[in-house]
């Protein structure tokens, strides 16, 4: 199976934070988002996992389809920021698809408690532990593939790589048991 994972910038947040990327421009537009959107539905159908904010919520779930999911990467540690009277503490994490999961496999949460990452060479670099949870929750296999669409630290396809090792019984640089520990 072929799954996606998206973690564009986010609404309002392109040019400020990945100015020097003229690409990124496109994504403070809902209309950038939605083409995303529709592409990740013709490209990769078996699933596929879009991030944002809690504040772009509003309006880039209608443009998912109903059938998505809802999830929450909740933030235990989280940058708090002066003026701003409640946190940033967890991120929504839109779902659609991934492979059905079978009654002897254990049930999977739709939130997951990740601490976030700190000078990973780009704004939003999401933890591995994150990346794990998602990979359950498309009940990804060995032998699928997972493409990361934004691929900025290249964080995602180091965590990727290392859930794949871990399946096939690879350890890679110790890395996976580097993570989860």
């Amino acid at each position: 199976m072929n799954f996606a994972y998206a973690d564009p910038p986010y609404l309002g947040c392109a040019v400020k934070l990945y100015g020097d990327h003229p690409e990124a421009a496109v994504y403070d537009d809902p209309a950038g988002h939605g083409k995303l959107i529709e592409r990740m539905r013709d490209e990769f159908p078996d699933g596929w996992a879009l991030s944002m904010t809690s504040g772009n919520l509003h309006d880039l779930l209608p443009l998912c389809p109903k059938e998505s999911r809802v999830m929450a990467w909740v933030k235990p540690f989280a940058a708090f920021k002066p003026n701003v009277g409640v946190a940033y503490a967890w991120e929504p994490v839109i779902v659609m698809g991934g492979r059905r999961r079978t009654r002897e496999q254990p049930t999977v949460r739709d939130w997951c408690a990740v601490n976030i990452t700190l000078k990973r060479g780009f704004t939003g670099a999401k933890p591995s532990e994150f990346v794990f949870w998602l990979m359950d929750v498309l009940n990804v296999h060995e032998g699928d593939t997972v493409a990361d669409l934004f691929p900025g630290s290249g964080a995602v396809q180091v965590a990727v790589d290392a859930f794949f090792g871990a399946m096939s019984g690879q350890v890679q640089d110790g890395l996976f048991a580097t993570e989860i520990a």
